[in-house]
């Protein structure tokens, strides 16, 4: 009996000091704009400085002169060039990519753990609860293209990027999914009232729209649902994975980051997770036909990435994570879905990564 007493004592502490580690990450909240505060840029400096976050605003050449909200660290294109990262003065402007140079003045100052959201994204209260990396949560193995919007909602919805002729397909029931203690050092939180679709539903299907609460599944090896860059969450060891390619279309850039991060992720023993809004979306006005038109490479290409990112051999363990990075864009390009400067860019980003960990004396190894 005492050894059981003890033995629980123990289980208990450790738990505890795991708890406790997860709060205290040092976070860093990553946003891009090209506008001045606005609704959703004042909550979230507000909860940043109100839970400790560190709130970083990456501008671009369209940002306003003056960018004068409380909590926020904004920084300018001319500010970007002023960290003297070789990958800020390589990347075009007037791209979502340059959020990359968010991430990389984050992990520079310390950050743990990365949370990035977009400026038309509002936090809820749950949002600026802490992040626990190993999950006890249902999981699907080998399941191949899954529409993951279907565990959190039973309307005719999918996430933008997913290929549309697998849109109807039967996904495993959730209540008959294993479940099981995953590790997922990336996690994409979804959106509610008006969550991340592409153009076609927008232009054919109703909003808003919001999801079921309380539910999470974690994707394992050889199951696939791109994820996008309004509500996710990632731990230090997976940071090279945020690369956002800039030769490519604005609309394709998070999701073929998503695909190639899931395939990298898999050979270093990682899941995906996936779980219920902790945000929701006041959109920010576009043109449909426009984005219809940036997505039509995805639209007729993601089968194909995924088909060819599948039978790439690459290297096992976060050891080989760039080398991992550099042969899926090769593939990438000789598939003419970036363009052949993407290898450059990337090169610096891996490049400035590797002088932030030696700077950090190999915090991100």
């Amino acid at each position: 009996m005492r050894n059981t007493t003890l033995q629980l004592m123990l289980q208990h502490r450790c738990l505890t000091s795991l708890q406790n580690r997860e709060t205290m990450l040092n976070t860093a909240l990553i946003v891009t704009t090209i506008n001045s505060p606005n609704r959703a840029i004042q909550d979230l400096s507000n909860g940043a400085k109100n839970h400790g976050w560190n709130f970083i605003v990456i501008g671009d050449k369209k940002s306003p002169s003056e960018f004068n909200c409380d909590g926020a660290h904004f920084y300018s294109l001319q500010s970007q060039l002023d960290t003297n990262f070789s990958y800020a003065k390589q990347c075009p402007v007037g791209h979502y990519a340059r959020k990359n140079i968010g991430y990389l003045i984050a992990a520079q100052q310390g950050a743990e753990l990365i949370v990035e959201t977009d400026d038309d994204n509002l936090p809820t209260a749950e949002f600026w609860n802490s992040r626990t990396r190993i999950q006890n949560t249902p999981f699907l193995k080998n399941g191949g293209w899954t529409n993951t919007y279907r565990y959190f909602s039973d309307a005719l919805i999918w996430p933008r990027g997913f290929p549309l002729d697998h849109v109807r397909d039967n996904a495993a029931e959730y209540q008959a999914l294993e479940i099981g203690k995953r590790d997922c050092p990336i996690q994409q939180g979804l959106a509610d009232e008006n969550p991340d679709v592409d153009a076609i539903y927008r232009l054919l299907f109703p909003l808003p729209q919001n999801f079921a609460k309380g539910r999470s599944v974690a994707l394992a090896d050889g199951t696939w649902c791109p994820f996008n860059s309004q509500n996710t969450t990632w731990w230090s060891d997976a940071f090279p994975l945020l690369y956002l390619p800039a030769k490519c279309s604005f609309r394709m850039t998070d999701i073929w980051r998503s695909l190639v991060a899931q395939r990298i992720a898999w050979e270093c023993g990682w899941d995906i997770l996936f779980h219920d809004a902790t945000v929701w979306q006041e959109r920010n006005e576009h043109n449909l036909m426009r984005d219809f038109s940036d997505e039509i490479s995805g639209y007729l290409g993601n089968k194909l990435i995924v088909e060819n990112l599948s039978v790439l051999k690459l290297e096992k363990g976060k050891h080989a994570i760039g080398r991992n990075l550099r042969t899926c864009y090769e593939m990438l390009i000789e598939a003419d879905f970036v363009g052949e400067e993407e290898l450059e860019l990337l090169q610096c980003w891996l490049d400035d990564l590797s002088a932030i960990q030696i700077a950090n004396m190999g915090k991100f190894k």
